[in-house]
């Protein structure tokens, strides 16, 4: 059975599965990224797991993976197959697509952001299926977006587009990792909120999280209200200014603070709606494919490179 090997590598975990031509998982696994071993173990790891799932391919389906779907975080030279950097976990400069081609085999592998995986899969078979253009928010421990136009996600000039976290939403706000003040994902996004709701409740920031704020949202405590309404109008300031470049048809938002469903989603609604002035106001739908979406979006990308290296 022709199969590809999808492989999306997390801060802390890695997800991959092997993947049919009609999108099924034929098998899934995890494990750690451990990261805390250094970036030389981290890229060992990967190259092991992938090597793993390539045998397990083989001798359950008569053959190797026809091609490799890798997503990663970070900053990426897509082009040249280069995992330029990423802080969580500590690498720098990784020809990490030709290191994988290697261990494979001579196995064809397209890497790619994976934000932008998992926005790939929910445009073209999630939440946004249909639309021709999307944009895709992860609103998570960051912010980061992916945007979609027919189908495909358009990675930018330099491999680093979709960056909405890092839009100035508050000038002079609290500072950001990446040298702003006021970015959306230091007030917006789930880790953000953790702190606010930690400062405002007076718990211990170590033992609250965004989803014990919407609960006490729920549950109709003034000072998480106060504290999400500030994070959701944070979001709807970031979210219109991608709406106002990008005119997108279907607005996705996932990642963690997503699963608060309709806490989330109801308020946002409006924020987005009350700032809108002559722009066409856009679907606003939570993610349908969950931590699923990195995995399926990145056996898409690799069976999309299997069909360029056929009409080419």
């Amino acid at each position: 059975m022709k199969h590809v090997i999808a492989l999306d590598v997390g801060g802390t975990g890695m997800k991959a599965a092997l993947v049919g031509a009609d999108g099924a998982l034929l098998h899934e696994d995890r494990r750690p990224t451990g990261r805390e071993r250094g970036p030389e173990a981290v890229v060992a790891t990967i190259l092991d797991f992938a090597a793993e799932l390539r045998a397990i391919g083989e001798q359950r389906y008569g053959a190797p993976a026809a091609a490799a779907g890798v997503g990663v975080p970070g900053v990426l030279d897509e082009d040249r197959g280069i995992a330029v950097f990423a802080a969580n976990l500590g690498w720098r400069d990784v020809p990490l697509r030709a290191l994988l081609a290697e261990r494979l085999g001579g196995t064809p592998v397209a890497l790619a952001h994976d934000v932008r995986m998992g926005g790939l899969a929910e445009g073209r078979i999630g939440a946004g299926e249909g639309a021709d253009r999307f944009l895709f928010v992860s609103v998570g421990t960051g912010i980061a977006g992916a945007i979609g136009i027919h189908g495909r996600v358009d990675p930018g000039a330099n491999g680093s587009s979709g960056e909405i976290g890092h839009v100035v939403v508050r000038p002079g706000g609290p500072a950001c990792g990446c040298g702003q003040f006021g970015c959306l994902e230091t007030l917006a996004s789930a880790s953000a909120v953790g702190r606010a709701w930690a400062r405002a409740s007076g718990d211990d920031p170590m033992k609250v999280d965004a989803a014990d704020c919407a609960r006490a949202v729920e549950s109709g405590d003034p000072r998480a209200v106060a504290v999400w309404q500030e994070a959701v109008g944070a979001l709807a300031d970031g979210l219109v200014t991608g709406v106002t470049l990008l005119d997108p048809g279907v607005l996705i938002v996932g990642g963690g603070l997503a699963e608060a469903g309709e806490t989330l989603f109801a308020p946002l609604r409006t924020a987005v709606e009350e700032r809108i002035t002559f722009q066409k106001l856009p679907s606003i739908v939570p993610a349908a494919l969950g931590d699923t979406a990195g995995c399926l979006g990145a056996g898409l990308l690799a069976w999309d490179l299997l069909s360029t290296e056929v009409s080419a």
